[in-house]
């Protein structure tokens, strides 16, 4: 539960914050003044303080300066019943999370504190690495394996430098964590940490979070505005997804990059800058820029320093590691005895290909957990979110065919209803080849041989092998020319006596 800490001479407003924050399970402190303020920061532990600027005695700037030295990862609100630029502009500076005026909408503070609030537990959660499995906090970057041996040994020596990195890894695999431990470890750590999602962001809005504004830029612009970069001036600004980072806006982070200054939107005046930039994609950046969606200066500028997460298939002597600490980790979330998982499960969980890498294993055993009803985790309840996953992909038809294969391939290997599995897999493929082939060729078995690089009697025999019944027709296709294949009827080709012969399990 996060404590926040209300400080205003208004007691009505110090008692409408306590009322209506506690229904939302934050627990609250309050304060008359700066210095009663300061005294509870030396004594106890806030997540988020919400702060006035008219105080009695030191001035709400000052006092939350003064809490920054105290604890430099305190997140704070600044807010004031008389709003002006340049206390708008200094209430950033110093670190704030964001700045509002009185009177507020109550639903659109609720939102700011909420946000507030994670972006200050992220920066002060402590991001762990290859840690026992009895730690359940979920700050923890967890494998033994070489591979991961080596990322932890790539974080230590880049941390402590100012080079830019550009992290890169598949969905899943962990890249803000990663990106948080360079920060954690970094000479910087007591300075600003801000995240900027270049997906999460409308378009639209993307420029001015991190460039801000000048007064009167558009429509609604009462007032100058200090952006992200800015305010994390001295610090570290991490860009996640900058692979999806819209092309009109690669430049000025390139400028930033080689001459560290902005320009705020609308504004005419360069601003220098110190900040440490820290970027992730999921993206194929080369493609990007061979499709001329990504900036090939901005590539380079970025990749100063480049550190590649492995996927969880290529350290799979993780997974049991994983799988360990993630029933540590739910079950104490869930406030039930940890009842751990057979070895039959285990297997089923590691012979699985994670394509959603640790996120997607982690919701994965949290779901199987559930399920279990407090027994050990079987293979049932294993498979029973596997199969839900792969209908969910299905019915939202993201897969490609390739994808679909294989995962008709996972639920055979999975399914154990076979004896000798690997010439079941291999008869159904072969057999769905060759009948596509005579379906493409308009059932001419001497024009599908050549297609498919075989002799006819060879052909002939898969043929007779997997009992496939065929209809000629008149047009086929010439396997010199692809073009052909468009203009081909299709045959009347069955499959009988063999219907497991075929890709629908």
């Amino acid at each position: 539960m996060a404590t926040l800490l209300i400080v205003d001479d208004d007691q009505e407003l110090r008692r409408s914050f306590d009322k209506l924050l506690s229904d939302k399970l934050y627990t609250i402190l309050t304060a008359s003044s700066g210095e009663e303020s300061l005294a509870i920061i030396e004594s106890a532990c806030i997540d988020l303080v919400i702060i006035d600027v008219c105080l009695p005695g030191m001035n709400g700037l000052k006092t939350f300066k003064a809490m920054r030295e105290i604890d430099p990862h305190i997140t704070g609100i600044i807010m004031t019943a008389f709003s002006t630029t340049e206390t708008a502009i200094e209430a950033m500076k110093i670190g704030a999370f964001d700045y509002v005026t009185k009177p507020f909408d109550i639903p659109e503070i609720f939102t700011l504190i909420d946000q507030a609030v994670e972006a200050g537990r992220r920066v002060r959660s402590r991001v762990d690495m290859d840690v026992v499995p009895k730690i359940t906090s979920s700050e923890i970057i967890i494998g033994q394996s070489k591979v991961m041996q080596e990322l932890y040994k790539t974080i230590g020596r880049v941390a402590p430098t100012d080079a830019t990195v550009l992290i890169r890894g598949e969905s899943g695999t962990g890249k803000e964590l990663v990106a948080r431990a360079l920060y954690q470890h970094s000479l910087r750590a007591r300075e600003p940490f801000l995240i900027i999602n270049c997906v999460a962001i409308p378009e639209n809005l993307l420029e001015s979070e991190l460039f801000g504004y000048e007064k009167g830029t558009f429509t609604g612009a009462i007032g100058r505005r200090i952006g992200r970069i800015e305010q994390a001036n001295g610090g570290t600004i991490f860009l996640d997804e900058i692979g999806d980072m819209p092309l009109s806006l690669q430049p000025k982070i390139l400028r930033l990059l080689e001459e560290r200054r902005i320009e705020r939107l609308g504004g005419h005046e360069t601003i220098p800058v110190n900040v440490r930039i820290i970027a992730a994609t999921n993206r194929d950046l080369e493609s990007a820029i061979a499709d001329g969606y990504f900036r090939e200066d901005l590539y380079y500028r970025l990749k100063v320093v480049t550190i590649r997460i492995p996927p969880l298939r290529e350290r799979l002597q993780d997974i049991p590691r994983l799988i360990d600490h993630f029933l540590a980790r739910f079950s104490s979330e869930m406030n039930v005895d940890n009842p751990g998982m057979t070895l039959e499960a285990k297997e089923i969980v590691s012979r699985y290909n994670w394509s959603g890498n640790v996120r997607e294993l982690s919701n994965a055993i949290q779901k199987a957990l559930i399920f279990s009803r407090g027994c050990s985790v079987r293979p049932e309840d294993i498979t029973h979110v596997i199969e839900k996953r792969d209908e969910t992909y299905e019915s939202a038809n993201e897969r490609s065919p390739a994808e679909e294969t294989l995962q008709w391939i996972r639920r055979v290997l999975l399914s154990k209803k076979y004896e000798n599995v690997f010439e079941y897999l291999n008869d159904s493929f072969s057999s769905a080849v060759i009948g596509a082939s005579l379906e493409i060729t308009g059932g001419n078995k001497s024009i599908a041989a050549k297609l498919l690089g075989l002799s006819r009697p060879t052909l002939q025999a898969k043929i007779d092998k997997y009992r496939l019944k065929v209809e000629t027709h008149v047009k086929a296709v010439n396997p010199s020319c692809p073009e052909s294949l468009s203009v081909v009827e299709k045959s009347s080709l069955h499959v009988v006596n063999n219907s497991d012969s075929n890709f629908t399990e």
